[in-house]
């Protein structure tokens, strides 16, 4: 079965399990945007910006940042929006 992140975490939540409040962005001015949005509705100030794609290993490939700062997340999402991710599993 091939799922995004964003997918299960959309099945899971339908069947009631809690989930973290999560955005797909298609620039990185959408990203920065919707992170304002999380940091309204939730006061949280961190954000996880990651790739999508069907393989493990994310992070190692550098598809998984963690941002501090609204212009840490569109400069994050600059980065890896369009990159070629290479991991073990691709």
């Amino acid at each position: 079965m091939n799922l995004h992140e964003y997918q299960g975490k959309s099945i899971l939540k339908k069947y009631g399990v809690a989930v973290p409040l999560g955005f797909i962005a298609e620039s990185p001015e959408q990203a920065r945007e919707l992170a304002k949005k999380i940091l309204d509705e939730t006061g949280m100030d961190k954000f996880a910006v990651k790739a999508q794609i069907h393989a493990g290993g994310r992070g190692k490939g550098g598809g998984v940042k963690i941002a501090k700062s609204l212009d840490e997340v569109q400069l994050f999402a600059d980065q890896i929006l369009g990159m070629q991710l290479v991991t073990p599993q691709t």
